[in-house]
């Protein structure tokens, strides 16, 4: 039983707080016209994801039981990120596993960890009132969000309450879109030719927009798209949702 008002610590993440702060302020509002109360605590920092991928437990630990310390009085912590919710969701009680305190701490933390638009459909039956976008649109679903939480069917729905908002399929969608994190980095070469299929088949759908649900698979099309010369306009699913569709795209001008 969800409370009245339920108490939600919004997890900005890396990429929304260094580079595209429009994303939290949308998931801030969708949270908020949902009916909860919500804050984004400063103490917060990365989840430790990077590291841990790269194999440095060490630092990623040290990461971990930061964000551990700032959410766990929250009766939820949601973020815009199906890749920093995986790491929070699934990867901390497996950091964690050889210390009984902290993995007690972890997995209370992530048995109330929700990836945004999870949160706004099956935990609080949200829908979006009175947003409007006459556009075409289509959909990347990430690798963490979809694979890790089974988000998919849940931006969807809410999409589909958007007034003039058609949504086209993405052939072959569920692809990765070559960013992996630290992938991308260590094998650029690769990363390069996948995003260069998965942009040739975003432009197929002929779409006026892209929309997903993690920052760092949405800039890292928005730039391959951009040096295509395309026109398609690149949108985190969350500033659609709160109304934002008329600012300025990733990777645009503010």
């Amino acid at each position: 039983m969800v409370n009245a008002r339920p108490r939600v610590g919004l997890f900005v993440t890396c990429l929304a707080d260094l580079i595209r702060p429009r994303t939290a302020f949308a998931a801030l509002t969708l949270l908020r016209r949902a009916g909860c109360e919500v804050e984004a605590p400063p103490r917060q920092t990365c989840c430790g994801q990077p590291a841990y991928n790269s194999g440095d437990r060490g630092d990623a630990a040290k990461l971990a039981q930061n964000v551990i310390k700032a959410f766990e009085a929250y009766d939820y912590v949601v973020a815009p990120s199906g890749s920093c919710m995986g790491m929070i969701k699934l990867h901390y009680p497996v950091l964690f596993a050889d210390d009984p305190a902290w993995l007690r701490r972890a997995e209370a933390l992530a048995a109330k960890g929700y990836e945004l638009t999870s949160f706004l459909v099956d935990v609080l039956g949200f829908r979006p009132q009175g947003i409007a976008l006459a556009a075409r649109a289509t959909y990347h679903d990430s690798c963490s969000g979809l694979r890790e939480l089974g988000v998919q069917r849940q931006p969807r729905a809410l999409l589909a309450e958007v007034a003039g908002l058609t949504l086209t399929p993405l052939p072959d969608g569920e692809a990765c879109c070559g960013f992996g994190g630290t992938f991308c980095v260590k094998y650029p070469a690769i990363s390069n030719a996948i995003v260069d299929e998965k942009a040739e088949r975003i432009e197929a759908t002929k779409a006026d927009i892209l929309l997903g649900g993690d920052l760092g698979c949405l800039m890292n099309m928005a730039g391959k798209l951009h040096r295509r010369g395309s026109r398609i306009r690149v949108f985190h699913v969350a500033e659609i949702l709160a109304g934002m569709g008329d600012g300025p795209a990733i990777g645009e001008e503010p």
